[in-house]
């Protein structure tokens, strides 16, 4: 089971961390990506980190302002939101997928999803 946490409300310029934590198996095999979906729009992968060597990997409406990392020893992976923008409001999903070695980017590759946590972005 996955349960991510960390959303909340901020004003643009601001920052959130949300966390990806997961019972019952060890995350440190699998590839975890953090999604969104806005309202009205399909579900976007947004980050992900790859289980062998922790390679990470951004969508380019993300780069340079987000970060994804992995805590082995609190089998959790978090998704720091710098900079944040209007555009980034959204219910985050963070995903596991049993894969040492990529980090799929869609979102029908993944085993384990966790219940989405609202980031909004307004002044």
């Amino acid at each position: 089971q996955l349960q991510a946490s960390g959303g909340g409300s901020m004003q643009p310029g601001g920052s959130l961390r949300l966390s990806c934590t997961a019972s019952g198996f060890s995350l440190n095999v699998y590839a975890v990506s953090w999604f969104r979906q806005a309202p009205g729009k399909e579900r976007e992968w947004v980050s992900g980190i790859r289980a062998k060597g922790g390679s990470t990997f951004y969508a380019d409406s993300v780069k340079d302002r987000f970060t994804i990392s992995r805590d082995h020893n609190e089998n959790t992976v978090s998704l720091h939101l710098n900079s944040l923008k209007p555009e980034d409001t959204a219910v985050y999903y963070c995903a596991a997928d049993l894969n040492p070695f990529t980090v799929p980017t869609t979102s029908r590759d993944y085993d384990h999803w966790g219940h989405g946590t609202q980031v909004t972005v307004s002044s």
